[in-house]
């Protein structure tokens, strides 16, 4: 086949909307998907999973969210919406195709697949974090011998009726769990610092309202809130009240751990059967390595997606890459746009300061 305009690896909400902003400008992207269809890691969440910002600040560019825009949309009902956007979409979305790494190539890139090399001058990662779990490095935790999962292995309570879970983590996912979990089992939620919640319905309009009311949405993130900052959990009241009730128990994190018993910061010890980390995710981007487009430590080396390595490699999807809406529904395709407009100018301006070199 002809090399296309451009690559776009990953086929989720950030891939998506990545295809959109390049298709918006003319371009004729391929999308190379690992997974079977287009959706991203929405099928592999947890069951219970719902949004946090009702249908009406959870859409994609050009295609609304169908039903009552007031209401939380199930992980389920995400997943078809993403199916729905990406029949609209003038793209060549191919799926079952896993990136296994990507080199330069003259001006641009050759993106390898385990059956065939593709070319292209502008390449978009959008992989997201969900196949790249953070595990942190917590005291002792080698030593234990009971179960140890991370949330994007958590699909439901039943298999841990009876069980002491501990649940590692201060965010969203990890309350939500930890307060679905405490109906089927003892739960104690292990957190460095206090949990802090925000209203999720302030003055009765969800909260979403006032960051769009106010722009907040908008608002540049600064680089020290690069560094992965505390979100707050998004709350009713629901939240609160049940672990104030102990249901989960909250505590500090554990100071050490031997076989299957957990040692907490007052000295005292307990028998658990599980320990689950809801300690987020971190960019999925090994097959950038050999590119030399990362840090050390397997970040991309990038300003508001914008990679600062190569002029042609933009990201889209990654937390806190431009706003506070990054990497969400609302907010990927702002980024896209961002991204997509910044890396036209840029290869361009290229392609012509080489042609001047030629002349």
């Amino acid at each position: 086949m002809n090399s296309p305009d451009a690559i776009v690896i990953g086929a989720g909400q950030s891939g998506l909307a990545a295809a959109h902003a390049l298709t918006a400008r003319g371009l004729r992207p391929v999308v190379l998907e690992t997974g079977p269809e287009p959706v991203g890691s929405w099928p592999h969440y947890y069951d219970s999973l719902t949004l946090f910002s009702p249908a009406a600040y959870s859409t994609l560019p050009g295609l609304p969210f169908p039903g009552d825009p007031q209401r939380y949309p199930h992980r389920d009902e995400v997943a078809d919406y993403l199916r729905r956007y990406a029949a609209t979409l003038d793209a060549d979305i191919q799926t079952g195709q896993r990136v296994l790494e990507v080199q330069t190539d003259g001006a641009g890139f050759a993106v390898h697949t385990p059956t065939r090399t593709l070319t292209t001058p502008l390449l978009i990662a959008a992989t997201g974090g969900f196949g790249n779990p953070y595990r942190p490095p917590l005291p002792g935790l080698d030593a234990f011998t009971g179960e140890i999962l991370h949330a994007s292995e958590y699909r439901s309570p039943d298999r841990f009726a009876g069980q002491h879970v501990v649940i590692v983590g201060a965010g969203n996912s990890a309350v939500q769990i930890g307060v679905e979990l405490a109906h089927h089992a003892r739960v104690t939620l292990a957190t460095r610092n206090a949990v802090t919640f925000v209203p999720q319905r302030p003055l009765g309009r969800d909260l979403h309202y006032w960051f769009t009311a106010f722009g907040i949405d908008h608002l540049p993130i600064g680089p020290q809130l690069r560094n992965k900052p505390t979100v707050p959990v998004f709350d009713t009241g629901a939240y609160r009240s049940a672990i104030n009730a102990d249901q989960p128990r909250r505590v500090p994190l554990f100071t050490d751990v031997d076989g299957a018993r957990v040692t907490w910061p007052d000295g005292h010890s307990e028998h658990v059967d599980t320990i689950l980390l809801a300690t987020g995710y971190r960019p999925d981007l090994g097959y950038l390595a050999k590119l030399g487009a990362l840090d050390r430590t397997g970040a991309p080396q990038q300003l508001r997606g914008l990679s600062t390595t190569h002029p042609g490699l933009g990201y889209v999807g990654i937390e806190w890459q431009r706003s506070l809406a990054s990497a969400s529904l609302r907010g990927v395709g702002r980024d896209a746009d961002y991204v997509t407009a910044h890396l036209l100018r840029r290869v361009n301006v290229r392609a012509r300061c080489c042609a001047a070199l030629r002349s």
